[in-house]
């Protein structure tokens, strides 16, 4: 009798455990939901000669920005893709994944960084160096904000999603 109580009290505590771990799993999942949850939508498009460029960006409840970038620069064709970072104090950093109309079955990342000045967003020019297959903006060298080519200014949504 008593080598059966042993493992029955070790198969309860089993199951008591694995409830608290589900239960952990579900609150982790609703407080990522919640901080994921878009607080403000804002659109910006930029013109310069012929190219345009529209930007819809959605402020996430934990700082974080997500959203889609249209880039139609001539003479080359339309790239389509999610923008996704967060600002540091003015400037914001960000990521813009994206597909070339010309070659869809590759994906191509692509790192950013807008001056948020006024009412507009400042696409600025850096250094950039790709490591290991990935691209980034050198740290150490400064971005230019000043003889950019690309000014967005705030723009209706053409939809709210």
């Amino acid at each position: 009798m008593k080598n059966l109580v042993l493992p029955c009290l070790l198969v309860i505590c089993i199951g008591f455990q694995s409830c608290k771990n589900e239960e952990k799993q579900k609150e982790t999942q609703a407080l990522k939901a919640d901080a994921e949850t878009i607080t403000k939508v804002e659109c910006y498009q930029a013109i310069y000669e012929k190219d345009t460029i529209q930007l819809k960006l959605n402020t996430l409840k934990n700082g974080k920005l997500t959203g889609n970038m249209i880039m139609k620069v001539a003479p080359s064709t339309v790239r389509t893709g999610e923008i996704a970072g967060e600002f540091h104090g003015d400037t914001l950093f960000a990521d813009y994944t994206f597909k070339d109309l010309a070659s869809q079955d590759k994906t191509f990342k692509n790192p950013m960084a807008f001056l948020k000045k006024d009412k507009q967003l400042i696409l600025g020019n850096g250094t950039m160096q790709t490591t290991m297959g990935v691209t980034y903006l050198v740290k150490d060298k400064p971005i230019d904000f000043d003889r950019v080519k690309y000014k967005f200014d705030a723009a209706e949504c053409a939809d709210k999603k």
